[in-house]
């Protein structure tokens, strides 16, 4: 996949995320129709290659007002990738030298495949994760619109403890799949499936968007690399 093919599915991509989460801003506040308003045209734009790369800019100073607004990212991690990804794709076309560009794209690939082994580390070195409670927790208290017949899976410690630690062990071995272009795809195709059931089972539907947004970083880099 080459730089400028790997850079336009990534912006193309994220601006479709962005524009999604900025449908349910619709109908809330005055200044927040303006701004999410403006961010699905600006979104549009960069879709349709028009004003490229000053939709993207445009994008970026609008980021910043966002911020403004609600004192930071205010849906967590989804929030926070996504304004990485937006900031690195802007600066891979507006910096002027060819290198340095390869680098801000760059930058957004290793953060994805940080991402999901900080995210192991975290939950190994917590014993409730170790030991399964933390996802029974999940199962049986959590806020998240869980079915009723999911949340009986609360009461079958064996199959939690599995996908305890089967989501710990992916997640902490996700560097690895970087030695190849075939076993990246398959850590990706494994990594979007488990993004994709936390989008059904818990209305997680941002963190599959925004993270298969990147993916195209994290594929040009591996070529790059090796």
């Amino acid at each position: 996949m080459s730089f400028d093919h790997a850079l336009r599915l990534t912006e193309v991509l994220l601006a479709l995320a962005l524009a999604q989460q900025s449908l349910e801003h619709l109908r809330a506040f005055r200044r927040e129709r303006i701004l999410f308003g403006a961010r699905i045209v600006l979104c549009g734009l960069v879709v349709a290659g028009v004003a490229s790369p000053w939709s993207l800019v445009a994008l970026a100073g609008l980021s910043l007002l966002i911020l403004q607004r609600f004192r930071g990212p205010y849906n967590g991690g989804s929030d926070r990738l996504g304004l990485l990804a937006l900031w690195c794709v802007m600066l891979a076309r507006v910096l002027p030298v060819d290198q340095w560009r390869e680098l801000a794209f760059g930058y957004l690939g290793v953060q994805l495949m940080l991402s999901y082994f900080i995210s192991g580390w975290v939950k190994i070195v917590n014993p409730d994760w170790r030991k399964g409670v933390a996802l029974r927790q999940v199962f049986a208290f959590s806020a998240y619109p869980v079915a009723e017949n999911l949340r009986g899976w609360s009461g079958r410690p064996g199959l939690l403890l599995a996908m305890s630690w089967a989501v710990m062990l992916f997640e902490l071995v996700f560097p690895l799949t970087m030695i190849s272009q075939a076993s990246l795809m398959v850590g990706l195709a494994i990594a979007a499936t488990f993004h994709l059931a936390n989008a059904c089972l818990f209305g997680l539907n941002r963190f599959f968007w925004t993270w298969l947004a990147a993916y195209p970083a994290i594929l040009w880099l591996q070529q790059r690399l090796f």
